[in-house]
């Protein structure tokens, strides 16, 4: 089997090294196709062997997304964002493709496109999504939606003309994803240009439930709550029968119902999420949000059951071991506390508020050569990122009566 990996960039020279780096040995073709670069993106494609090509912006992904990809002679399509990288996972998927072996006990014949999982470099509490990125060059696989393209749709129509195909899902990450870390201003001209999108294209197809969730979750993400909740609620009253949006409807419901502080909608929400039919490492935001919630209402047992959870389906990720300490210590259980805020630091050893935590639960076990050492490095940590809350901790550290 051979693999075109088809692109669309503009002004990425700071990021597309690392993704074709990370490629380049596990496909047979680049095609990339430039929308108005001003800096070195072009020279550094070409860099790497890449076709590239030029057009201009439409405000249309999807259209850029399929000139990408029209060009393309291999016989599966990789679509990458200069932002992402793939992952040795990623890589080990490709090569086991090029060679036919079977996959997900599927024969690759049977199959039209394989389901990536990703992870979100910085992301808050969801560290994974699952994103559609490999399939079959067909002509019958096109993206569609001006804005969260995907080729979900035509891989559907495919599959009701033609039951034998298979859609399967890799369950490693396979790309890496690092546009969490966009600046604030970047940030900010993201999110105008897909309310701007996304809203014209509503407009036209108002009962277009994946595009409600996609809207309504940025408003919500942004503080205009009630406008987000509006479009989300009308997501659901589409009835969509995807479980993949029917988990993000919910999933954002929550969110929009806990900022209203209307926490038995919001658990509501949560649970209804959970109980939708998709991968167990998307749900952990879920499962996150739903824990702080139930310590809110004092429902700290409730609250560990999910953050562990939480931890079974991302092992590597420290936030929910970080909640977990919390619940555990509200119950009074201080050893089970540390042993939690230490899982926690294992997985980030810069995680500053869960050395804080720590040296606070060491306290109160009467550990004080090894609080004092947890307190010093949290303090060193906040000094990097926020030195008013180095000062701050040590206020509460000179109230206890430690001297540092």
């Amino acid at each position: 089997m051979t693999i075109s990996l088809c692109m669309i960039v503009k002004d990425e020279a700071a990021n597309l090294p690392r993704c074709l780096e990370s490629v380049k040995d596990c496909v047979d073709e680049m095609l990339i196709w430039d929308t108005g670069s001003q800096d070195g993106t072009i020279a550094i494609a070409q860099s790497f062997g890449a076709t590239v090509n030029t057009t201009e912006w439409a405000n249309d992904f999807a259209a850029a997304r399929n000139q990408s990809i029209a060009p393309a002679t291999s016989d599966w399509i990789l679509v990458l964002d200069a932002d992402e990288t793939l992952t040795e996972a990623g890589r080990e998927l490709l090569q086991q493709l090029r060679t036919g072996e079977s996959l997900a006990d599927r024969p690759v014949d049977s199959i039209v496109a394989i389901n990536l999982m990703r992870y979100e470099v910085n992301a808050d509490q969801s560290p994974y999504s699952e994103v559609s990125r490999l399939f079959r060059n067909h002509v019958g696989l096109t993206f569609e939606r001006p804005y969260h393209e995907t080729i979900d749709d035509s891989v559907l129509r495919l599959m009701q003309a033609a039951p034998d195909w298979q859609v399967v899902l890799w369950p490693q990450a396979a790309i890496a994803h690092t546009g969490y870390g966009a600046d604030a201003i970047a940030q900010r001209d993201k999110f105008t240009r897909a309310a701007q999108i996304m809203s014209a294209y509503l407009a036209e197809h108002p009962q277009d439930a994946y595009i409600c969730n996609k809207l309504g979750a940025l408003f919500v993400s942004v503080g205009h709550t009630e406008r987000g909740r509006l479009l989300l609620e009308r997501g659901l009253a589409a009835q969509p029968t995807d479980a993949s949006t029917l988990y993000e409807l919910h999933y954002h419901l929550g969110l929009a119902y806990r900022d209203a502080r209307l926490t038995a909608i919001a658990i509501d929400h949560y649970q209804k999420a959970l109980a939708q039919d998709v991968p167990a490492m998307l749900k952990v935001g879920a499962l996150i949000n739903l824990g702080s919630l139930y310590q809110t209402a004092k429902n700290d047992k409730g609250a560990i059951a999910v953050y562990e959870q939480a931890i079974a389906a991302t092992p590597d990720f420290a936030l929910p071991y970080f909640n977990l300490g919390i619940a555990r210590r509200s119950l009074g259980d201080l050893p089970g506390a540390v042993a939690a805020y230490e899982q926690a630091i294992a997985r980030d050893p810069n995680y500053a508020a869960a050395h804080q935590n720590l040296a606070v639960a060491l306290f109160k076990l009467s550990k004080l050569p090894e609080s004092i050492e947890a307190f010093q490095r949290a303090i060193a940590l906040y000094r990097q990122s926020d030195p008013a809350q180095a000062d701050r901790l040590l206020d509460k550290i000179s109230a206890l009566g430690i001297k540092m």
